[in-house]
């Protein structure tokens, strides 16, 4: 049998055993944490992958969502409540008086708590109370004295609150009476009233998202009862630039995917046509007091002008909405863009995101109020322009620049290169050199004027030219200028801009030395009042090279190498329809020496009777101010039928200064020829155009119309519209008649037989 060994072999073996075991232990310990390690690292590298999938599926929800609210923009806006004025009104109440602690009297000593204390003797005694009385004494009079300070601080402090008081409920009523006077002023259809109640709704409403820009500028033209706006819309980066994020563990990054191009731009499309629908939705919604028959609105971005490279508005959509139409639409189920572009006429920029710019229906600056005639018992203290010395007239017109915070100086009158003042505008982005021509005119200030000026602007390398006229400038001088560094002063814009700045000056007598601006309370844009159904359009506010939109095609005109109508068919016969009342009367008048030619072209073989209505609102004046094949002219000779010359195929003459004191619109409509294309139509009227001419055929501007469509026969190409002072300016037409010519021009009060 085997025995333990006892010697140092046995016990160095026993130490090696006990190493052994130990460094095994050690080593299994190792491994368990090394095992235990890895396993925590993969739990924290799977948690870290979910995690980060987590958070890119958070960011890709956030994203849909965001595009979803963008969609549905237009629908939640029709659900937040109509503004109105009740809710701007604040209650006249203010907070109760409050004194806090001063309204508690502060508690008076009690002489139970001043008892005479210790004393053995009777002397003790006798000072301890004396001691005691003492004390009692002089913490009563220090409460008495803290008392009153109290009432003192508590008098003072309900004297400041009761002034504070009066001060806010003042303030309060001083409020809620401005809120009534101006819902009365909407009422009364005040500009300045319409103007601030509508500006309220905007800015107060709840339907616009965080962060949607709310900048407004307004005017309102009380005559049309339109409402005229700019609007700024959301830029391209309210439309994330991102579709999804996807997390790669790879790389341990998130990826993110790009929305493509085309689909972002449609989005910022949908999203801007929805705000100018969401604008006129709550324009319509807050008008209590039935002050809107129509809003021009036009949404624009801050940004550069990719033309000119400077700060600017760049407007991406227009529009000119009838409320008639407009209440009659579903907007919680329209398609945002159809329903702008197709439904309401408008126009949408086709490539936002590349800031290609629209021109807009009709801006704010064009509403201003009328110019009266500043006179009465002190018009004799303002000098007459028209009577004023050249030399001193040309003085006067320097020294409103200068107060316009200008450098101007008179020019000698020899050697002047037309230029009469030299003006120069210190401001460091929109300033430059500025070379004024005046133009003391009684008459409307022909184009050729306008054109000299522009070749002056040229030659000597201004940045900008001004013509200052005592009378007014016609479509023509204003289709010139679109697009080109003029400005154009009318004489009613000038007295009004030397009143402004604290300058004395009258156009004629107090009842008019200057040419009557139409009706007696001055007439402006009508909008979309009338069946002519159409959008504002100044002529000189167009722009793409001087383009406009300009109905001015002729009555009266026919086609095969431009044969008038004028001279009927057949050897001179007429129609069989005529108008109710008789033959057309026979024209008589001289036609007069200042006039405009509305050359008419379009593509297609279509036969189109192109006719004129003189008008006051929507009624044309008589039935001979309608002008027409069997009445080729105005009984004044202001407007008649004339030949066509190539390219044109219809003509009419119009002398703008010419119309009836009382006429405030001219009407322009083309019909199918029954006759000649019987059962025809208004599609193939396309690629029209007016070209604007002066009395020796020169084209001055040339201005493009709407094409017509399958099923109507008759169309309105548009009007022109008298402006307060005096200038006329293009409403752009396109409403048209299944009926043909009789069923347009029975809604401006003609029956036909």
């Amino acid at each position: 049998m085997s025995r333990r060994s006892t010697g140092l072999v046995g016990v160095w073996a026993e130490v090696q055993r006990q190493q052994q075991r130990q460094l095994e232990a050690d080593a299994r310990r190792q491994r368990e944490q090394a095992r235990q390690a890895a396993a925590y690292q993969r739990r924290v590298a799977q948690s870290h992958r979910e995690y980060r999938q987590a958070e890119a599926r958070r960011r890709t929800a956030e994203l849909d969502a965001e595009v979803e609210a963008l969609r549905g923009l237009l629908a939640a806006g029709c659900r937040a409540p109509a503004f109105r004025a009740a809710s701007l009104m604040r209650a006249e109440e203010v907070q109760p008086f409050a004194p806090g602690p001063l309204a508690q009297p502060l508690p008076m000593p009690d002489p139970r708590h001043y008892q005479a204390q210790g004393g053995w003797t009777a002397g003790r005694r006798a000072q301890a109370e004396a001691e005691a009385r003492a004390r009692f004494e002089r913490d009563w009079h220090a409460a008495q004295a803290a008392e009153a300070e109290r009432r003192r601080q508590l008098d003072a402090y309900r004297a400041e609150y009761d002034r504070w008081a009066q001060a806010r409920l003042a303030e309060l009523r001083r409020h809620n009476a401005g809120v009534t006077e101006v819902a009365e002023g909407v009422r009364r259809r005040d500009p300045d009233s319409v103007v601030e109640y509508f500006s309220a709704a905007l800015y107060s409403s709840t339907a616009w998202p965080e962060g949607f820009p709310r900048q407004v500028s307004a005017a309102y033209d009380a005559a049309a009862r339109q409402l005229i706006l700019d609007w700024e819309l959301p830029g391209y980066d309210t439309v994330p630039a991102v579709k999804s994020v996807r997390y790669v563990a790879g790389t341990d990054e998130d990826r993110e995917t790009a929305r493509p191009v085309t689909q972002r731009r449609a989005l910022y499309r949908e999203v801007l046509a929805q705000c100018l629908l969401l604008v006129l939705h709550e324009l319509f919604a807050a008008d209590e007091s039935a002050a809107l028959e129509s809003v021009a609105l036009n949404g624009f971005v801050d940004g550069h002008d990719p033309a000119t490279g400077r700060p600017s508005h760049i407007h991406l959509g227009t529009v000119m909405a009838p409320r008639a139409t407009f209440t009659e639409l579903r907007l919680e189920q329209v398609d945002a863009i159809s329903c702008l572009t197709g439904a309401l006429r408008g126009r949408l920029a086709a490539q936002p995101d590349q800031l290609s710019a629209v021109r807009p229906v009709r801006r704010p600056e064009e509403i201003g109020n009328r110019v009266v005639t500043h006179g009465g018992g002190d018009a004799g203290d303002e000098p007459d322009l028209f009577a004023m010395d050249p030399l001193a007239f040309e003085a006067l017109v320097a020294e409103l620049f200068r107060a316009m915070g200008m450098q101007a100086v008179t020019t000698q009158r020899s050697g002047d290169g037309g230029v009469d003042v030299d003006a120069l505008d210190p401001a460091p982005i929109r300033g430059g050199k500025i070379v004024v021509q005046v133009k003391r005119y009684r008459g409307t200030v022909p184009p050729t004027a306008v054109r000299d000026l522009y070749g002056t602007v040229q030659d000597v390398g201004a940045n900008k030219g001004v013509l200052v006229t005592t009378s007014r400038f016609g479509p023509g001088s204003h289709t010139f200028a679109n697009g080109k560094p003029l400005e154009l002063v009318s004489g009613a814009e000038l007295v009004d801009l030397l009143h402004r700045h604290g300058l004395s000056g009258r156009l004629g007598d107090a009842g008019g030395g200057a040419p009557a601006p139409g009706r007696a309370g001055g007439r402006a844009h009508d909008g979309d009042s009338g069946p002519d159904g159409g959008r504002d359009r100044d002529p000189g506010r167009d722009r793409d090279g001087g383009r406009g939109r300009d109905p001015g095609r002729d009555p009266g005109q026919g086609r095969d190498g431009g044969q008038g109508r004028g001279e009927g068919r057949d050897g001179g016969q007429g129609r069989s329809g005529r108008r109710r009342g008789g033959a057309a009367p026979a024209p008589g008048a001289a036609p007069p020496d200042d006039y405009s030619v509305l050359g008419m072209s379009w593509s297609g073989e279509v036969a189109l009777d192109v006719c004129a209505l003189v008008c006051r609102g929507t009624r044309v004046l008589s039935d001979d101010h309608f002008v027409f094949f069997n009445n080729p002219q105005t009984p004044d000779g202001s407007v008649g039928a004339i030949p066509a010359t190539p390219p044109d195929k219809a003509a009419i003459r119009v002398s703008f200064d010419g119309l009836p004191a009382e006429a405030d619109r001219f009407v322009l409509v083309a019909a199918v020829d029954p006759e000649v294309n019987p059962g025809a139509d208004l599609s193939g009227f396309t690629d029209a155009c007016v070209r604007l001419l002066d009395p020796a055929r020169s084209e001055v501007g040339r201005l493009e119309v709407s094409d017509g469509r399958p099923g109507e026969t008759a169309l309105v190409l548009g009007s022109f519209r008298r402006r307060p002072n005096g200038d006329w300016d293009f409403v752009l037409g396109g409403r048209g008649y299944a009926g043909g010519l009789e069923q347009l021009v029975g809604e401006y009060g003609i029956e036909v037989e």
